[in-house]
């Protein structure tokens, strides 16, 4: 990717003196936005790339890049319709100031719910052939003959009559002068050359050589560093600071409040920030909610879930009435902590303020919000202010909200005219997050005589994300994220079929700020259902895969992955003596996905977890290859939060705040991870979350199989299991 970060004290000067007037970094002329260039020489064909004299192919990218793979994902299918050499392709994130310029050419620029594919393919292909018809036109146009006599190649066009070629960095000026086609045909999928291949990620060498620039890294002339503190009782207040020693300490250049609650220190250093903090005396204002304890918390989930009033999601036939009359009732309660996102790279922002504007280089996941947040923060219109995107250090939806986008604004509103880097501790990173919800739940079933499940009642209780981030996302009162996977059609179906079903939710709210986690509620939801169908089918005295097909008859799709997953991990003939296997599958933005734990339990307690087979139909597979790394990833996020996160709360504030309380899964403990890519075709799913959600229900059944015992609450640490 270009690197607009690492800049020079002389082009640093020449952007800041641009500053009060039409920023024309990158345009023709100023205000001009018919033709931006990507460097010099460089036309743009359409908004969504630009291409150089050297035939270098830049792409310009909507999305984040946070590990995910999207950047190479992204290329694929532009690059499959633009038919151009794929080791010439480069990416550019345009800033959201440019984007609202150009009337939101490039549409929306967040980045989560496994969004970056499946929102975008559509336009990337489209952007892809419509710039190939412009460029095969421009060179009929200069041969004087029809461009279907035209052929395509690896980003060279060819007139196999006349002999004649010209590679796409020599027609671009032509090509960039004719009208954008409004109407292009895309290719058929059993023609694609470059969707469906394992291609080789774009970001691989800077990240392996070191070059790759995050936020944490960024360094511009004159800059500034800082750190801050906010109060670890949320809603609490800063009621003393005392900076009388801090003030004295060397290279300190001044020590501010940051609204009522936070307290910062601006430095020539960032250590020598966090020293002069360190050294501030605080006195806090616990407020109202200074006696909130993890167990007033789990209070509240547990009356919720024996609450008359709820909000009913899904409703079919008479669940209630079947219960009672089933000839065997099962009865559970699970839970589900509060869990932070643990990001590598510590939340950050650099930002240059003068009274004129305000610029800000972050990390971000929605740089849209970002740019409104820096605006409001700087006081100035949304025109005069821009963001400008870098690689994440890791996101799982912590960068969706823009809390330090804020603070490093106002921080550098005290120091005008120089740029400041804020950059959190890690123990402010954990401590003061946004966080996964807790969540209860209680499932109730009803078997019938002969075993099969008569009726089934979900009751959910627990705060809800959707109230506390975004309202108006809100349907009748109602969260449609905290019943994600329980829909009874559509992207996120529950995909058992149980004719008498009730899925209703208590809400119950916390003091505890949330954030988007790496799927959120699928990850709670899927232990709750997938645990107690194993719960079930124990009780009915059947095998739990043959008790799930019998579930899933009308989910074909749903089926075929389990189906993958015990064929390939071996259900009917590897359950070998000290080695025990558990199932799950679940459905997440459109795909379906499904995993076998393969797992023993020594003599001390310890488990091990020998090998995960996962199998996923995302319908397109755009790279099976980063699918396959996404399950990997997938894997780890789900067994470090299964055995070892889980935040408690003490006095109001969160107890863990950095890698020693709160863990990660190690090297040695990663199992064997057997990826099956098995796509069906006519749909576009999800593959960043799905893989996050399958992995613990399957080692929490795993483990019943091995020991008997039921665990229905997360971290395993909390009952002495450890992982080995």
């Amino acid at each position: 990717m270009s690197n607009p970060l690492q800049i020079s004290r002389r082009r640093f000067l020449l952007a800041g003196a641009a500053i009060g007037g039409s920023l024309t970094i990158g345009l023709t002329r100023a205000g001009a936005f018919d033709v931006v260039r990507a460097g010099s020489g460089a036309e743009e064909i359409t908004p969504w790339l630009v291409i150089r004299p050297d035939d270098m192919v830049v792409m310009r990218v909507a999305y984040v890049e946070m590990g995910q793979g999207a950047l190479t994902g992204l290329a694929q299918l532009l690059a499959e319709e633009l038919e151009c050499d794929w080791n010439k392709i480069v990416c550019e994130y345009p800033t959201p100031g440019n984007n609202a310029a150009r009337q939101r050419v490039w549409g929306n620029f967040f980045t989560g719910g496994s969004n970056s594919i499946y929102d975008s393919q559509e336009r990337l292909r489209k952007a892809g052939a419509a710039a190939r018809a412009m460029l095969v036109q421009a060179a009929a146009d200069a041969w004087n003959v029809r461009a279907a006599e035209c052929t395509v190649h690896q980003g060279i066009v060819s007139h196999p009559v006349w002999h004649r070629k010209a590679t796409y960095g020599q027609l671009a000026a032509a090509a960039a002068k004719l009208d954008l086609p409004q109407d292009v045909a895309l290719k058929d999928p059993t023609t694609w050359k470059i969707i469906g291949k394992p291609m080789k990620r774009l970001d691989a060498r800077e990240k392996i050589t070191g070059e790759q620039v995050y936020g944490a890294d960024i360094m511009l002339p004159g800059m500034l560093n800082a750190t801050i503190r906010d109060c670890p009782i949320f809603g609490g207040k800063v009621r003393l600071v005392d900076e009388t020693t801090a003030a004295r300490m060397p290279g300190v250049k001044k020590i501010l409040r940051i609204g009522d609650s936070a307290v910062a220190v601006v430095a020539d250093t960032w250590w020598h920030a966090k020293c002069a903090l360190d050294s501030v005396r605080i006195e806090w204002d616990a407020g109202e909610h200074g006696a909130v304890t993890s167990e007033s918390i789990e209070a509240i989930l547990i009356d919720g879930l024996n609450a008359k009033d709820s909000l009913v999601h899904a409703r079919n036939g008479d669940s209630t009435g079947a219960i009672a009359s089933a000839a065997k009732r099962v009865e559970a309660v699970y839970g589900y902590p509060f869990q932070t996102h643990a990001c590598m790279e510590p939340m950050n922002a650099t930002a240059l303020y003068t009274a004129e504007r305000c610029e800000v280089w972050c990390p971000t996941q929605d740089p849209e919000k970002a740019l409104a947040v820096a605006a409001e923060a700087a006081d100035l219109p949304i025109a005069r202010c821009d963001i400008h995107r870098v690689s994440l250090g890791g996101g799982f939806g912590r960068r969706l909200t823009t809390d330090y986008v804020a603070q490093a604004v106002l921080i550098a509103k005290a120091v005008p005219g120089a740029p400041v880097k804020l950059l959190w501790s890690r123990e402010e990173d954990i401590a003061r997050g946004r966080y996964h919800p807790a969540m209860a739940a209680k499932l109730t079933g009803g078997l019938d005589s002969d075993g099969s499940l008569a009726g089934l009642e979900i009751r959910l209780s627990g705060p809800s994300i959707v109230a506390a981030l975004d309202p108006s996302m809100l349907k009748d009162g109602k969260d449609p994220e905290v019943f994600r996977g329980y829909y009874l059609e559509g992207s996120e179906s529950l995909d058992y079929t149980v004719s008498n079903l009730t899925v209703d939710h208590a809400q119950c709210g916390t003091h505890v700020p949330l954030g988007w986690w790496r799927g959120v509620n699928i990850n709670h939801n899927a232990i709750f259902i997938e645990c107690f169908i194993d719960e079930l089918a124990h009780a009915a005295g059947q095998d739990t895969l043959d008790f799930r097909r019998k579930l899933m008859g009308k989910r074909p799709k749903a089926l075929a992955v389990l189906d993958a997953v015990v064929k390939k991990g071996g259900w009917a003939t590897q359950r070998t003596s000290g080695r025990h296997l558990g199932l799950s599958q679940f459905r997440v933005s459109e795909s379906y996905i499904a995993a076998l734990a393969e797992i023993s339990v020594g003599d001390s307690g310890g488990v091990k977890v020998h090998k995960v087979t996962v199998a996923i139909d995302p319908g397109i597979a755009v790279n099976p290859a980063q699918i396959e790394r996404q399950i990997a990833s997938g894997v780890v996020f789900g067994l470090s939060a299964l055995f070892l996160q889980g935040l408690t709360i003490q006095g109001g504030r969160m107890e863990q705040d950095n890698f020693d309380s709160y863990d990660s899964m190690r090297i040695a403990q990663m199992p064997t991870i057997e990826a099956i890519v098995m796509p069906s075709g006519g749909f576009w799913g999800g593959v960043g979350e799905a893989p996050t959600c399958v992995a613990a229900p399957a080692v929490l059944n795993a483990y019943f199989a091995a020991t008997g015992k039921r665990i229905r609450s997360i971290p395993l640490k909390n009952h002495g299991i450890r992982m080995v």
